[in-house]
């Protein structure tokens, strides 16, 4: 399994992650075999959420994790936090504060490796969350942070209270979603994809060397559905499935491989509760697409250069 250098941290981090949102839905003894099967394919990171099923995921996990044959340290487990569920976002100290302890509940662990604010909420005070993150630190609840679906300018507002260095943003990136570049390729252009809907996110990452984690991979639109094998793209799955059979894999190994082969390291998040699929997907993180392959895929998906 290829690795990426987490943030500035130095942490090797497997290419792919198991997020484990859908989690809720398995019993613990599939659960324990999602697990076991992720570690076997080199899937070293686990991604959850406190509103993951109601929290019932990170349970799920982590009754799980000790079932399973692995151990807490063959893991590096995330968590975010942040959203009251249909009535606001909640970056208040805390509300934090009680969303990692809630956390380290659920998952039957004592810290977590990284812990990123889920959503930008636009009442946040950076002091009263710099409050929060120096006293999870320094209780050895969690050792690193991120954020979720920020643009630069929040970050910097954030960043700027902070003692420690964001590591993290995690954002949904892949082949039907890729407003994020763009902008880029028609700089200079008057065409709706000229406009900057992210404040050159991707530039900023690699700039300050945090990882982009792409959560939904497989999706078209804001949870629209999956665009494999999806009727609505049949040019897209074609030029795909061409792609894959000469590579001897799958296309969603395809769709893995696509966004990796992006500079900026990419941390892609798979959500597959599925042992079969997982290890489908997964085995993108092995596959080098060359730079015609990555933009014959890109033009196959209904973009185009100026």
């Amino acid at each position: 399994m290829k690795t990426i250098n987490l943030g500035h941290s130095g942490l090797q981090a497997s290419a792919v992650a198991l997020g484990i949102m859908r989690m809720d839905a398995l019993n613990v003894d599939q659960a324990t075999k999602v697990i076991e099967t992720a570690v076997n394919l080199g899937i070293n990171y686990v991604d959850s959420a406190d509103i993951y099923g109601g929290g019932k995921s990170s349970e799920i996990f982590g009754a799980a994790l000790k079932q399973s044959s692995v151990s807490r340290d063959q893991l590096y487990i995330q968590s975010k936090g942040g959203i009251v569920p249909g009535k606001r976002y909640d970056f208040s100290k805390q509300h934090i504060l009680d969303a990692v302890d809630g956390e380290l509940k659920r998952l039957g662990v004592d810290y977590l490796d990284s812990f990123l604010l889920h959503r930008p909420d636009a009442l946040m005070e950076p002091e009263d969350v710099a409050a929060a993150f120096d006293k999870l630190q320094a209780s050895g609840k969690v050792r690193h942070f991120g954020v979720s679906n920020f643009n630069p300018g929040q970050v910097d507002l954030l960043q700027a209270a902070l003692n420690q260095r964001l590591m993290i943003n995690q954002l949904q990136f892949g082949i039907m979603h890729t407003n994020a570049i763009d902008f880029g390729l028609h700089t200079n252009m008057q065409d709706d994809r000229s406009i900057d809907h992210d404040g050159g996110v991707i530039e900023y990452a690699r700039l300050h060397k945090m990882t982009i984690q792409a959560w939904s991979p497989y999706q078209y639109g804001n949870f629209a559905g999956i665009f494999l094998d999806n009727p609505k793209f049949p040019k897209l799955n074609a030029a795909m499935q061409d792609l894959a059979d000469e590579k001897h894999t799958s296309k969603s190994a395809i769709a893995t491989a696509w966004i990796l082969r992006h500079p900026a390291k990419f941390q892609v998040i798979l959500g597959t509760m599925n042992p079969t699929h997982l290890a489908e997907n997964a085995a993108g993180a092995d596959i080098n697409l060359t730079r015609q392959e990555w933009y014959d895929i890109y033009f196959a998906a209904g973009n185009d250069l100026p």
